[in-house]
């Protein structure tokens, strides 16, 4: 009998945890409508949780979602530090691209209930 509770509590927790992982990336789909403050709120939420997800299958979505976090603030900030020499454009539109990229191969993987694989 407790196997079988031990069971449906773990369920639940991952449950709840998966929406949470759901909820970090619709943070980083409105960070465009909201000048970037939801993705920190995102990656604030991926790393107050991280433990709780560690061993499970959304571990790797939360370490997927804290390294996109960190390349899209790279490339925005290397973009605005470019922009008045001419290059800031050409640094923003695949920042962007890889940002949409990693957050719907993110979002794939979690609605089928799989770890999140980096490219070979």
């Amino acid at each position: 009998m407790n196997d079988i509770m031990n069971t449906r509590s773990n369920d639940e927790q991952i449950k709840s945890l998966k929406k949470l992982t759901a909820i970090v990336y619709l943070c980083q789909v409105l960070t465009f409508g909201f000048a970037g403050i939801p993705l920190i709120v995102g990656v604030i939420i991926n790393f107050v949780k991280r433990e709780q997800v560690r061993g499970t299958w959304l571990e790797s979505h939360f370490e997927w979602q804290i390294t996109t976090a960190w390349m899209t603030l790279a490339g925005l900030t290397l973009s605005a530090l470019t922009f008045q020499v001419g290059i800031g454009f050409f640094i923003l539109i695949p920042t962007i691209l890889l940002y949409l990229y990693r957050i719907a191969i993110g979002w794939y993987a979690l609605h089928a209930d799989k770890p999140v694989k980096e490219p070979k």
